[in-house]
């Protein structure tokens, strides 16, 4: 697998494992581009925690920056690291089912 796929899906999953950050995803994902303010009024999170998780999630490519009106940034998700991810997995998986298979085989033909 190329280094720059697996660099992407690492930075993604690395996003993906705290629970905030999927909350900020979610609250995207159903609700639309948001600030920075908007999604601390709907979450259960500060102001300047959720910047924090914002400027991780958008190294991750999960979501990206727009110049709003007065200055104000709108984040808007972007799901093509998380297709990466994706592939990732099913490459994985892949790799995985030839010998797991093999396993089974070699398990069921000996009992």
């Amino acid at each position: 697998m190329p280094p720059d796929i697996e660099a992407i899906a690492e930075q993604v999953f690395v996003a993906l494992a705290d629970p905030s950050r999927r909350s900020i995803l979610a609250t995207l994902a159903s609700g639309g581009p948001a600030t920075a303010t908007d999604l601390a009024e709907r979450l259960p999170i500060t102001r300047q925690a959720i910047a924090k998780h914002l400027a991780l999630l958008t190294d991750a490519g999960l979501v990206t920056p727009e110049q709003g009106e007065r200055r104000r940034v709108r984040y808007r998700l972007h799901s093509a690291p998380m297709q990466v991810a994706q592939q990732f997995l099913a490459a994985l998986a892949r790799d995985w089912d030839g010998p797991l298979a093999a396993l089974k085989n070699h398990l069921e033909g000996s009992a």
